[in-house]
């Protein structure tokens, strides 16, 4: 087995190294997903994992294929009504970090899962938000993945369905927030965090081979990046074998070649 990790195993592993054993973690399906429980089967065994459909301190064998799959409640600790999960757990503030995706997102990690285009008219009709937006402003703070590309980190989101750091620093706290909001946006080829003073976000850290015109063309305003970047260290043996482990027996488990 290679060594060398795809673009976006980096991302799955980038972001399960960011997770802990003290964490309880609000888990979308994807992307999130795997990083959680890749975190779960190798350093944060401890970890709590919630997804929206109830489930508590779930510790899945396959990644589920939604938030319904029967998988999620067989190994739960337990599960709670939809109104429990989102009135004591969410609400109550006792969520460390939620993991959150998106179709778009912009420079201050506001989130668009609704349309792409004119509301009234749009190009595309997009899922929606879900759980998405109380998740963004409830959770203590979020962890956001998603794939770079000049269509999905765009100047200006047509609809804002998740609220990241709106215009810039303060607006969140403008709103009554006290929650961090997005601390953390991982994605296939570059880490970035929001700037301490302006809420924008500049890239910390490049994954290993990336240039930063590769993550420039990635992206549809001119990026910051950190004075002092790092470099994300390279996928142990352990993570990549662990992954691929993980997503060979989903796809076996639903039916999908290997």
């Amino acid at each position: 087995m290679s060594i060398m990790a795809t673009p976006s195993e980096m991302m799955t592993i980038a972001a399960a190294r960011l997770l802990t054993d003290e964490d309880v973690c609000f888990v979308g399906i994807g992307a999130p997903s795997a990083a959680c429980n890749l975190a779960r089967l190798t350093h944060a065994p401890k970890i709590t994992l919630i997804y929206e459909s109830g489930t508590l301190s779930t510790r899945p064998s396959v990644l589920p294929l939604s938030i319904g799959d029967g998988e999620l409640c067989d190994t739960a600790l337990t599960t709670v009504s939809v109104p429990e999960m989102f009135r004591y757990w969410l609400q109550g503030g006792r969520i460390t970090i939620g993991f959150l995706g998106g179709a778009q997102i912009d420079r201050f990690a506001n989130l668009n899962t609704t349309v792409v285009g004119p509301y009234d008219a749009p190009k595309v009709r997009l899922p929606g938000g879900g759980g998405a937006p109380e998740i963004a402003i409830h959770c203590r703070e979020i962890f956001i993945t998603m794939a770079m590309g000049s269509r999905a980190f765009v100047e200006t989101l047509p609809f804002i369905t998740s609220f990241g750091h709106g215009t810039g620093k303060g607006d969140r706290a403008a709103l009554g927030l006290t929650s961090r909001g997005p601390t953390k946006v991982i994605t296939d080829l570059c880490v970035l965090e929001p700037d301490p003073e302006t809420a924008e976000l500049t890239v910390v850290s490049l994954h290993p081979g990336v240039t930063r015109d590769q993550v420039q063309a990635g992206c549809g305003w001119r990026l910051r990046f950190a004075t002092e970047l790092a470099e994300t260290p390279a996928a142990t043996a352990t993570e990549l074998s662990v992954l691929r482990d993980l997503h060979l027996r989903t796809r076996q488990a639903h039916g999908v070649a290997a």
